[in-house]
């Protein structure tokens, strides 16, 4: 990203239109502008939850993680929140004692303001790693957000926490619990930096559904690892991380019953519901990938186990030379043939098939006796392209996500902190 406020153009991955958002009863929202990085861009968000909203939350691996990571794993465990603080433009990571300093005054700051308890507060930034947030930014800021928040708003917030993003990213749906309508709407950001463990990016999802913290934590630890936990862009994990789940509980208002247990049947439709946005949100990370310009569906069974099939199709994922392949729409199979090989993974070259969309290319150790270089080169222009791989083995299975690598990448981060 340059040192200017304008935004890059945006993927021609993005959705060609966005869904209406309904207002999750119980939670309001506001955005501002306080110059973190960039004058008169907006980078805050303030999310104020009704009492007795239940948490749930999924974060970075990263043996770096930033201050607000871990300001929100030490307060997880109550399973209680009312009000998130998000911000672009500096994510406080790798920056000692003094973000820490930083994570707690932006708290108390917030929790002055709406009259809460800093405890109650959950916090994510976002942006440049290694420089000091300058919480004093806020001050004065809270009060005016408070007074502003308002039911919906969701897709003003998705905005205000942009970075390299180039379009905000929501998702939405409406299912049941015990008979009762709930919503669910989520928002996420990010573009690069982005790898399983969690994908590089910021999430919040918010649901009207009166459902306790410990079983939306099993639901949300469940789901990840078949989103978030399955799409790569470049491979590097971001050391802030961060997908909260939030239940404010206001559909119990309309007889939703109150669900105590991530077993309990009335669940059902609300995990299918959940997992598509999830699901959806991740994809949108992917296709707005740094540059990108394909969105690529890697599949891969017959491993000897689900473990394995995912590493496999992680290796694919990330290689850079099959990632260059597919930017160059060139169908060259010998770099997944490369990219299963140097995964570690049980693998016979003798057993390996691979399709491009539903094209056998190869199989049996050797290129397929009927491969048509024009019809594969068909599939390769199109903006989604699937790859799948047969290792032969067993019934092991996986699918991650990824996209292109292309020179736009290099551009955008090679110039992210001029």
């Amino acid at each position: 990203m340059s040192g200017s406020t304008q935004m890059p153009a945006v993927s021609p991955l993005a959705p060609k239109s966005l869904p209406e958002i309904p207002a999750i009863g119980g939670v309001r929202f506001a955005t501002g502008a306080v110059g973190i990085r960039y004058k008169e861009r907006t980078d805050v968000m303030l999310a104020l939850f009704d009492k007795g909203t239940e948490v749930a939350g999924v974060f970075t691996k990263s043996k770096c993680p930033s201050a607000p990571v871990e300001w929100c794993r030490a307060r997880l465990a109550s399973g209680k929140a009312r009000a998130l603080v998000v911000n672009s433009g500096n994510a406080n990571a790798f920056t000692g004692k003094t973000g820490a300093k930083a994570a707690a005054f932006t708290a108390k700051l917030a929790a002055n303001a709406a009259g809460l308890r800093a405890n109650d507060i959950f916090l994510a930034s976002t942006g440049v790693i290694g420089e000091p947030l300058d919480a004093t930014r806020f001050e004065g800021h809270f009060e005016k957000l408070t007074a502003a928040a308002a039911p919906g708003g969701l897709l003003d917030a998705a905005k205000a926490i942009m970075t390299t993003d180039t379009y905000p990213k929501v998702a939405v749906a409406r299912t049941q619990v015990g008979g009762v309508e709930i919503s669910i709407a989520g928002m996420a950001k990010g573009a690069g930096m982005i790898a399983p463990d969690m994908a590089t990016m910021l999430s919040f999802i918010f649901t009207d559904a009166p459902i306790n913290a410990a079983a939306l934590q099993a639901m949300l630890s469940k789901g990840v690892e078949t989103s978030f936990n399955a799409i790569t862009v470049d491979s590097d994990t971001s050391t802030s991380d961060t997908l909260l789940l939030f239940a404010t509980g206001a559909a119990a208002g309309r007889g939703a019953p109150r669900i105590e247990s991530a077993s309990d049947r009335r669940l059902a439709p609300f995990k299918a519901a959940l997992q598509s946005v999830l699901l959806d949100l991740a994809h949108q990370v992917v296709k707005d990938g740094e540059g990108a310009r394909k969105f690529v569906k890697i599949t891969v069974e017959g491993a000897a186990s689900n473990t394995s099939a995912k590493k496999i199709a992680r290796s694919i994922a990330n290689s850079p030379l099959v990632k260059t392949a597919i930017a160059g729409e060139d169908a060259n199979w010998g770099r997944i043939v490369m990219a299963v090989g140097k995964a570690g993974e049980p693998a016979d070259r003798d057993r390996l098939a691979i399709w491009f969309g539903g094209i056998r290319v190869a199989c049996k150790g050797m290129r397929d006796p009927g491969y048509d270089e024009a019809k594969v080169s068909e599939i390769m222009q199109q903006p989604e392209i699937g790859i799948r791989v047969d290792i032969g083995l067993g019934k092991g299975q996986a699918t991650v996500w990824t996209c292109d690598l292309t020179k736009e990448y290099v551009a955008i981060n090679g110039d992210y902190r001029s």
